[in-house]
């Protein structure tokens, strides 16, 4: 009998690590998503670990899989470079309502996606359109622990400013449902 109570024991922890794992945050590599090589090589942040964490959406209809949030990267990474004449995508990270995070220009880099916050900043966008309904759970709580790894890792300042795109720019990035919702998360600023 006590031999398998140690089984069943076993098998409940074996069970509850794998759902912590599959639920933590996943970061796909620029390898992973198949990213084109940059232009050329990007410049460090100003200031690093950064100082804000820059909040946008891709104004594009949004993806739930890997497959279609993949495509959806390379599609931002070719805009940017071959329609802006930018050296990569703009990003720093990119989030699917699939609920993984695709490497943009990564941490540590000036990225393009915010003219007055690019030097002191990390620049998160959510593929989708935002105006009228908010990012899915997914998305949030990739969003959210990607700020929370970069904090945790040095990536962040521990006081970072949460900013939405349109506070920085003529814009209405992240959209109102999205910028609405990010005004309630933590160290949400009213000023950049």
């Amino acid at each position: 009998m006590a031999n398998m109570a140690n089984i069943i024991a076993f098998c409940c922890l074996v069970l509850i690590y794998c759902i912590v794992v599959s639920q933590a945050l996943n970061i796909i590599s620029r390898a992973g998503w198949g990213a084109r090589a940059p232009k050329w090589a990007s410049n460090n942040l100003a200031v690093n670990p950064p100082s804000h964490v820059a909040i946008h959406h891709g104004d594009s209809p949004s993806c739930y899989n890997k497959a279609a949030c993949t495509s959806r990267v390379k599609s931002y990474q070719d805009w940017h470079m071959d329609g802006n004449g930018w050296n990569d995508i703009g990003y720093n990270f990119v989030v699917g309502e699939d609920g993984n995070v695709y490497e943009g220009q990564g941490w540590g880099k000036h990225g393009a996606h915010s003219v007055p916050l690019n030097r002191r900043s990390i620049g998160i966008c959510v593929i989708g359109t935002f105006n009228n309904a908010a990012p899915n759970a997914a998305a949030q709580k990739a969003v959210k622990e990607l700020i929370a790894f970069g904090v945790k890792n040095g990536k962040i300042q521990k006081n970072y400013k949460l900013v939405g795109h349109r506070q920085a720019d003529s814009t209405d990035c992240p959209g109102n449902a999205f910028y609405n919702l990010i005004k309630g998360w933590p160290q949400w600023s009213a000023s950049i």
